[in-house]
């Protein structure tokens, strides 16, 4: 289940391909139809890699993490 509290993901970009959900070390992600989903009661620790690999920007994590 998406909300702003995961990454968002663009159905429509997804292609499938799979890097996101092997670099997700928590497995919160999982390839279900061809599109990339995220796992229902899996938090999310804001890690980012998925966002990184993904070479569509079909994920996105809606924030910015700053260290002071």
């Amino acid at each position: 289940m998406e909300n702003s509290m995961t990454p968002q993901i663009n159905r429509d970009r997804c292609d499938g391909c799979g890097l996101c959900v092997m670099v997700c070390w928590l497995d919160g992600l999982v390839i279900i139809n061809g599109v990339v989903a995220i796992v229902e009661g899996v938090e999310c620790d804001w890690c980012t890699q998925c966002e990184a690999v993904c070479i569509n920007e079909a994920i996105t994590c809606p924030y910015e993490v700053i260290l002071g």
